[in-house]
């Protein structure tokens, strides 16, 4: 696994493909202009209505809260009625609010999921229309969790470049719906939301200043999906869908790629984790992100830890958690943050953000999505049923 030196170094024993971008290199000009900086101005995010709590799911799996609790962090998660575009459009137009700026002048919108529920046309398309952002470019980026951070890395570059000044980038995901409620070990792990952040042109030297995207070799098996897209299966109705989650391997791997990942945004900005201000990691597990912390010698108190509230909400934790943290005010102006992810693939990386001045909200979205009527176990029916789980005498709705 390597060993942490003092200067917080890690040796590992493998190099993944990888991607960096320096912020030093903002000198070089690209046609007339020189390279911008990319500062986060807007936020925002949607949590679904509908609670899935861990005493919940011991009613429908055999499991119990403290099982769960004791292997993952996880206490709940939240279960959508709405699909991936829909709770990303609500979470950009929060995002555009907190920023005060129109959806007419944004750019590009980037949806990084890994649970559309169409791959074509785009589900980003489908965010531009419902915003009303009549100039922006728009597309969909699956790299499972990572997805939200990769695309912050491709718009804030796009920025630098002064291809476009104005981006926004959605973590969004209804994985409940992938959940085999027959698998113990991983039908408790996941959850649904969305959060997007606004990204404008700076020149300032804010954002994201220097980021690091990897891909652990020959770990694709150890968290798939099969039938998770498009598939001969589908002509002869074959296709079930069933996470396979070697949870032992992933945690290594995972550790691994993003403890790479952040030696190497931490050299390329000449830092070390006492010049770390905030550490907001993928939430994954409880274990995952103390072992990150133990390796970075970082103490817990400056770490944000969403995980028992959310659940893995893949390319949504990030900026789930960021908006938490802003809204409770963890998030301070000046603050240098530590970001790290991985998902399936394995892919990984991470990234140094500088906070800018901008910690309130310029206005408030009055936008909102229409409850469910109907409890978390009315929701689901459908899959325990797919599934083979006997829930009837938990709905309160009649099929």
């Amino acid at each position: 696994m390597g060993d942490t030196s003092k200067n917080n170094s890690f040796v590992l024993s493998y190099k993944p493909a990888s991607i960096t971008f320096d912020e030093r290199t903002k000198t070089i000009k690209s046609g007339d202009q020189s390279l911008k900086y990319a500062e986060i101005t807007g936020w925002g995010s949607y949590v679904p209505q509908l609670v899935m709590t861990n005493d919940d799911m011991s009613k429908v799996v055999d499991t119990s809260d403290e099982w769960i609790f004791s292997r993952s962090g996880i206490k709940q998660r939240y279960y959508s009625h709405v699909s991936t575009g829909k709770m990303a459009w609500l979470a950009c137009d929060r995002a555009l609010a907190t920023a005060g700026v129109d959806a007419e002048d944004i750019d590009l919108i980037i949806l990084g999921s890994t649970s559309a529920e169409e791959i074509c046309p785009n589900t980003a398309s489908y965010i531009k229309n419902e915003l009303g952002a009549t100039k922006a470019a728009a597309f969909d980026l699956n790299s499972a969790c990572t997805s939200w951070f990769y695309g912050v890395n491709v718009a804030t570059d796009m920025i630098k470049a002064g291809s476009i000044k104005k981006a926004l980038v959605v973590g969004s995901e209804r994985i409940s719906l992938a959940m085999d409620w027959k698998k113990r070990e991983s039908c408790f792990l996941f959850g649904d939301g969305a959060g997007a952040v606004l990204l404008e042109a700076s020149d300032k030297k804010v954002g994201l200043l220097s980021a690091h995207m990897g891909c652990v070799p020959d770990s694709r098996e150890c968290l798939h999906l099969p039938t998770w897209g498009m598939s001969p299966l589908h002509f002869t109705d074959d296709v079930f869908i069933s996470l396979n989650f070697e949870g032992q391997e992933i945690f290594k791997s995972a550790v691994r790629g993003m403890a790479d990942s952040i030696s190497q945004v931490l050299e390329q900005e000449g830092l070390t984790a006492d010049d770390i201000d905030l550490f907001i990691p993928h939430q994954a597990n409880i274990r995952i992100i103390q072992t990150l912390a133990k390796r970075l010698n970082f103490p817990m108190e400056k770490v944000v830890v969403r995980i028992d509230e959310y659940a893995n909400t893949s390319a949504a934790s990030i900026p789930l958690a960021l908006c938490d943290a802003i809204a409770d005010g963890t998030v301070k102006p000046g603050m240098t943050i530590l970001t790290a992810t991985f998902g399936a693939g394995l892919t990984c990386g991470a990234g140094i953000i500088r906070w800018g001045e901008k910690v309130t909200a310029t206005t408030i979205s009055e936008s909102e999505i229409p409850e469910y009527d109907g409890s978390v176990f009315d929701l689901m029916a459908d899959s325990f049923v797919h599934y083979g789980v006997d829930a009837q005498h938990l709905l309160t709705k009649s099929s």
